[in-house]
């Protein structure tokens, strides 16, 4: 594939004077697996960031306008390149002047307002753009958000307008070496806020003289000038030398007046752990989760923050480190996002049937636990995997997790390199349609980017199980997994509702934790066990065991209920007050022994979310007690299961049903007949066939 990228004309790529567009293109074609790539430009400078750079020089007659000139001199170079990719930053206007020359693929780059850009500004232009332009990618959602303000049936052109932040390099950082240091980066201008800065900088220098502050920038046409002993105004520098001082500053301040498309010196402050105040102003907003934001700009709420900070050790310390941690947008990563587009610009939408109708060779990479000897037989892979093929596809199984841990040897000492060359060899003889994984993390990018590129009908997709919003467990943890490997996928099928998760994930769908009718076996609701309330958990499933010391909210919640219920309730729980968890048959024979089950998971409940608990209490024929607040009575009404309110509403309702023993059956049926009839692997398999593929289904998924 050939790409040649297009800068705006007099853009400065070059080392001494490069801006944000420079840097972004530079990170990404230094990271692109695409190798023949030509970027074009005009700046007077010599410097170039990259060999790959073509400077056009140019003369031009009186009056005749610079940048059309600018787009002929691209064009006589296009002639002999032919390409099949043009990429467009951030002057809407080159597509009207391209289009009626080139057939190439147009991407557009927006790094700033579309609504303040000649070629973008009306309804009109914006919307012939739609119709020209073969994909959109703005830097914030805040900036694409702009762009689709007033078009008539947007949703319609949202699968070509994509989110991709600015990039910045992530090194180590030592943060015992950080200093007190307080900087301000960027234009020294009333639009960045810089008036505000410097009169709050006197007072905090003033006030705290063991702090100091730098200052990088410069701006000729404002005179704003702030002299201190603790100051250093460097002026103008480059970007290796900006980024190598942020490593040991403490604070750093981004507060413009304007809307910021973006705001990348604040992306750079996080990428170093230096804590960043900034304004909520245009995309600044999603440069950081963990960032400080002054709703009201003036030298009071600037100082009150930067003093709060100086002031609380352990808090600077906490937001410093939080910031560097939940920094992504590594260059490797968005990257590979836009070489996904790249690539998908050219992917053909035919697909290998098999026997011409819709059936399909998948291979499914999760963890099978093979190696606890049938401990662990009954999971989720497995459920869904059962219901691929009584939906007939053809399935071949990697249990990832399996392989690793017989894999390791000298030369591959985690066991990922053969787990990776095997998943190479297995597609090169097996020919797949799709590659499903579920929760594969050792599966690297280099394989799935070498396998989309090399097999171009090529599906993705991956389920994942664990909760992924902010106020649940492992949040951070549990969103990087899921963001590193999406850039690939096709579809990405959660647990917990995608509509209240806080950040991009494209293409998620909602998924029911499935139910088998192979492993979901009992149906309490036909006999009289003799304990009251089941639950079970563990410390970890690989774990086997209770961990010493570990408690978490479950614990808490279900010593409170005992406490509650005044011994008029039998209880079985397992997996807290030291007794052990359960596992497989031992399972079965368990939850046998009970009438009602209790669905309760990690963290603060939230929309939809589940462990897989719930499908062995519906599907096993107990009396299922669900927490409202998961709105799972979206799905399930009052015959069918329980909701509590609190755990005092949760105590008499047991009680209730305990006592009221014909409707506590009745309803246990109904919701073990809605759960294995709507909500079974079949069902739910067969609707990410759907959704990966495109297909449209006779099947009735009554959650959507």
């Amino acid at each position: 594939m050939k790409i040649s990228i297009l800068l705006p004309y007099k853009e400065n790529f070059s080392h001494k004077k490069s801006g944000a567009v420079s840097i972004f293109v530079n990170d990404l074609v230094k990271n692109t697996v695409f190798k023949s790539i030509n970027i074009f430009g005009n700046t007077d400078e010599k410097d170039y960031l990259d060999k790959r750079y073509n400077n056009l020089r140019f003369n031009k007659r009186l009056l005749q306008s610079s940048s059309k000139k600018y787009i002929e001199e691209f064009l006589k170079a296009e002639e002999k390149i032919k390409s099949d990719i043009i990429e467009v930053h951030n002057r809407p206007y080159y597509v009207n002047l391209l289009k009626k020359f080139t057939g190439s693929k147009i991407i557009l780059y927006f790094h700033n307002d579309p609504l303040t850009m000649a070629g973008s500004t009306s309804l009109i232009e914006r919307n012939f753009l739609l119709s020209n332009v073969d994909h959109f990618i703005f830097n914030s959602k805040w900036s694409r958000d702009r762009f689709k303000l007033g078009i008539k049936d947007i949703e319609k052109y949202n699968y070509k307008l994509s989110i991709i932040y600015q990039t910045v390099n992530k090194p180590k950082i030592n943060f015992r070496k950080k200093e007190k240091i307080i900087s301000f980066i960027g234009k020294l201008n009333t639009a960045k806020g810089f008036d505000v800065f410097g009169k709050t900088i006197l007072k905090i220098l003033d006030k705290y003289p063991d702090w100091k502050s730098i200052i990088i920038g410069e701006e000729p046409r404002e005179k704003l000038n702030y002299i201190h002993k603790n100051i250093i105004n460097y002026g103008q520098k480059n970007h290796k030398f900006i980024l190598k001082k942020l490593e040991t500053t403490s604070i750093s301040v981004i507060c413009s007046r304007w809307n910021e498309p973006l705001g990348r010196a604040s992306l750079e402050a996080c990428s170093r752990g230096s804590v960043p105040i900034i304004t909520n102003k245009g995309g600044l907003p999603e440069t950081s989760k963990s960032a400080i934001i002054l709703k009201d700009l003036n030298v009071n709420t600037l100082f009150k923050s930067i003093e709060t900070l100086i002031l609380n050790r352990s808090l600077l310390t906490k937001l410093q480190k939080k910031n560097y941690k939940e920094f992504i947008f590594t260059p490797g990563l968005i990257s590979r996002q836009v070489d996904n587009i790249r690539q998908k610009l050219f992917s053909t939408k035919k697909i290998n049937f098999i026997k011409n109708y819709n059936k399909f060779k998948i291979l499914h990479i999760t963890n099978f636990n093979e190696r606890y000897n049938g401990r662990l037989h009954y999971n989720t892979g497995r459920r869904i995997n059962n219901g691929l093929i009584r939906n007939e596809h053809i399935v071949f199984t990697i249990s990832d997790r399996d392989i690793i841990h017989n894999s390791k040897k000298i030369n591959d000492l985690s066991g990922k390199r053969t787990l990776n060359l095997k998943i190479l060899s297995v597609c090169k003889t097996f020919n797949p349609d799709l590659i499903l994984l579920g929760h594969a993390d050792s599966v690297k990018d280099e394989t799935l980017f070498e396998l989309k590129n090399k097999y171009k009908n090529l599906k993705f997709g991956q389920w994942f199980l664990d909760p992924v919003t902010k106020h649940g467990p492992d949040y951070i943890n549990n969103k990087t997994r899921l963001m590193t490997k999406s850039v690939f996928m096709d579809a990405n099928f959660l647990t917990t509702s995608p509509d209240v998760i806080d950040f991009n994930l494209k293409n998620s769908y909602f998924i029911p934790n499935p139910a088998d009718s192979s492993f979901e076996i009992l149906n309490n609701y036909n006999t009289n066990p003799k304990n009251d309330l089941f639950f079970a958990m563990s410390h970890g499933v690989h774990r086997g065991i209770l961990k010493k010391g570990k408690t978490d909210n479950r614990e808490t919640f279900l010593k409170e209920l005992i406490k509650y219920s005044n011994k008029e309730i039998k209880f079985d729980f397992y997996g807290v007050n030291n007794v052990q968890p359960i596992w497989a048959e031992n399972f079965l024979s368990v939850i046998s022994n009970s009438k009602m089950g209790l669905n309760l998971s990690r963290g603060l409940p939230v929309k939809y979310y589940s462990s897989d608990r719930i499908a062995q209490n519906f599907g096993n024929g107990l009396l299922t007690f669900i927490d409202k607040k998961t709105q799972l009575n979206d799905l399930f009404n009052n015959n069918e299961a329980i909701f509590y309110n609190d755990i005092h509403d949760l105590a008499e309702k047991i009680l209730k049903y305990k006592k009221d023993n014909k409707k506590r059956k009745e309803i246990a049926k109904n919701g073990k007949q809605k759960y294995m009839k709507y909500y079974n692997s079949t069902i739910i398999s067969q609707y990410m066939i759907d959704k990966i593929f495109d297909l449209k289904s006779k099947k009735n998924y009554i959650w959507i």
